[in-house]
């Protein structure tokens, strides 16, 4: 991808011998580039909308839903609210996803900051809607919601009615709405930007982080150990601005908090997932409960093949030994990808394969982009974009099937509109685990083979492990690191000390912490991007675990309820989603069951050892 002062273009993908040509997104089914008309004309429309709306309903609501056409007057102003949302998430999502592609572009970083400026000031004129349709008597709104045209927007307003008790006066509001460009948003900017600029040295080659990372999947245990070595140097270099920006955030989260009168440290991620706290802690606990049945034994197991003890931190993940690790070309990951979700449901097959063809995804691995993988949603009126760094590892095929499940759930919930289209993150998730169970069981049942069988099902394991046990561990590690910044700040030593606390505990004995291990936390952008959302990949697991149970032994009809549920995006809450499945997460048996789908895949490979 190249950029110029006028556009930003994006090249083909030079073809990669083994991987084959990787696709790079089109950007322009939002904009044409950085420097366009259109973006100039979105921005001044979104600046005199925005202001046009404060005018024309600011300080009115309250009388409108005393009038007798209550219900069509205010249906109006949120419709009106809506179009601006989509405009303004179009801007932010065009100038995210061209950062994205090279954070450390100076012209992509202005042009992002500039954005970001533009419309954070023109969306502060829509701050007052929500504060004064908390206003509204609750008979009032329940009057004027009978109304059909207003009925429509019950999900969106009862969300909004739900932050009621956590809003403050309207100037204090716009202030912090207003501080959030040079506050956590600048901040996150600062992380994004040092994680993208950090080089690490394994071998005489000078790498970003994706490609390290994906050495601690080498079959060489030399190269392994390099890679780890070099990922703790460079991150102890830098540890000193890591420190600064987590101590800033989590005094910055505990200042709001403190403001809005939440008691818990992640109440205000419950309520934004629409999760009870007690749900979550259910959730929390059986985890840690069980991590002796799961990664202990699971790792004790590993460390066996490998013919050890004990495994160093970074076998954690190694290949099995004696087990070839296939490079797997781009065309190869997308057929196993689309064949399984085609296996499933042809509709669900179809969206996915839009992102191929209409190129809505950014696939190669290039210095400077953004590291990991994600799908975005932007917003309704346009389509979702996914981005990867794609590297033909077969982890790397059940990341696409994991983000192309997003997608798909993005496209089925977009007719929902802006306001009803985001699902909480706790349910985000499903769609993504699902169908990376869904690409996992097709593959699993094309392998004979018992030793490359075996391979499979552990790099699974691994993979739940990951995203149940790690996830709860770094949920653990956040509320530790929270709770001890409100009584000062936290030492870069003190941070490693909590974060191999908390690793040593979910590991367990079969898995050695060598001496740099205690400062991977630095590069897990979660917690600095959304503070406690990592508790939402267990969710979706142990819930996907769920649901996958219900259909295996009851597959009539099942899909059409599956694609139902994604396409409610976040019109209903997670016990009214699950109920047509007979699932309740309220139920203590619940996140055991998940639980129980990755213990038996663990007896499944204690019995492949004694066969």
């Amino acid at each position: 991808m190249t950029v110029t002062t006028a556009t930003v273009t994006t090249a083909p993908a030079a073809p990669a011998a083994p991987l084959g040509a990787l696709p790079e997104w089109n950007l322009a089914d939002l904009y044409p580039g950085i420097d366009s008309a259109e973006v100039r004309r979105d921005l001044d429309r979104a600046r005199t909308g925005c202001i046009a709306f404060e005018e024309a309903f600011k300080g009115r609501l309250a009388g409108m839903a005393q009038q007798p056409d209550a219900g069509r007057a205010l249906a109006g102003a949120i419709k009106q609210l809506e179009a601006l949302d989509d405009l303004l998430g179009r801007l932010i999502s065009y100038a995210g996803l061209v950062h994205a592609g090279d954070t450390t572009d100076p012209v992509r970083a202005k042009f992002y900051g500039d954005v970001q400026d533009q419309i954070t000031a023109a969306s502060s004129h829509l701050l007052f809607f929500a504060l004064e349709l908390n206003r509204i008597d609750d008979a009032l709104m329940a009057a004027a919601m009978a109304d059909p045209a207003l009925g429509h927007y019950r999900p969106f307003i009862e969300d909004v009615r739900k932050e009621k008790p956590y809003q403050l006066e309207d100037r204090v509001e716009q202030l912090f709405h207003e501080k959030s460009v040079t506050g956590y948003a600048a901040w996150n900017r600062l992380f994004d930007e040092t994680i993208a600029g950090l080089r690490f040295k394994v071998q005489g080659k000078t790498l970003p982080l994706e490609p390290t990372l994906t050495l601690l999947q080498n079959p060489s245990e030399a190269v392994r150990r390099k890679a780890a070595e070099a990922l703790a140097e460079t991150f102890g270099k830098n540890l000193r601005t890591f420190t600064l920006i987590t101590n800033t955030l989590a005094k910055d989260k505990e200042i709001s908090d403190r403001w809005r009168g939440f008691a818990d440290i992640a109440d205000s991620r419950h309520l934004a997932n629409r999760v009870e706290r007690e749900v979550v802690e259910a959730l929390v606990g059986s985890v840690r409960d069980s991590y002796p049945r799961l990664s202990h034994r699971y790792y004790a197991l590993k460390a066996r093949w490998f013919g050890k003890e004990t495994l160093a931190h970074w076998d954690r993940n190694a290949p099995l030994p004696k087990v070839a690790t296939p490079t797997i070309p781009w065309d190869q990951a997308k057929d196993a990808v689309l064949s399984a979700y085609g296996q499933f449901s042809p509709k669900m097959a179809e969206i996915a394969e839009r992102f191929f063809t209409d190129r809505w995804i950014d696939a190669p691995t290039r210095p400077g982009k953004a590291p990991g993988a994600f799908a975005h949603p932007t917003v309704p009126s346009a389509h979702p974009y996914v981005l990867l760094n794609y590297q033909g590892k077969p982890r790397d095929v059940m990341t696409l099937a994991h983000e192309l499940g997003h997608g798909v759930h993005q496209v089925l919930a977009a007719k929902n509109g802006p306001l009803m289209a985001p699902t909480p993150l706790t349910l985000a998730e499903t769609a993504s685990v699902f169908g990376e169970m869904l690409t996992f069981r097709k593959l699993l049942a094309g392998i004979k083979d018992k030793k490359r069988r075996r391979a499979m099902l552990a790099g699974k394991v691994e993979d739940m492990l990951n995203t149940v046990v790690r996830q709860i561990a770094f949920y653990t590690f956040e509320r530790d690191i929270h709770t001890e910044r409100r009584e000062g700040e936290l030492t870069a030593d003190r941070i490693g000390e909590i974060w191999m606390k908390v690793q040593s505990e979910s590991l367990g004995p079969a898995i050695e912490l060598k001496p740099g291990y205690e400062t991977f936390w630095a590069y897990i952008g979660h917690f600095v991007h959304a503070p406690f959302y990592v508790y939402a990949y267990a969710f979706g697991d142990c819930l996907v675990n769920a649901l996958y149970a219900v259909y295996e032994n009851a597959h009539e009809g099942f899909a059409e309820r599956y694609l139902a549920m994604l396409a409610a995006g976040g019109t209903k809450p997670h016990n009214e989603l699950l109920a047509p499945f007979g699932l309740d997460a309220r139920d203590p048996n619940f996140w055991q069951g998940g639980l129980g789908l990755i213990a038996s895949m663990i007896d499944e490979l204690e019995a492949m050892e004694t066969a």
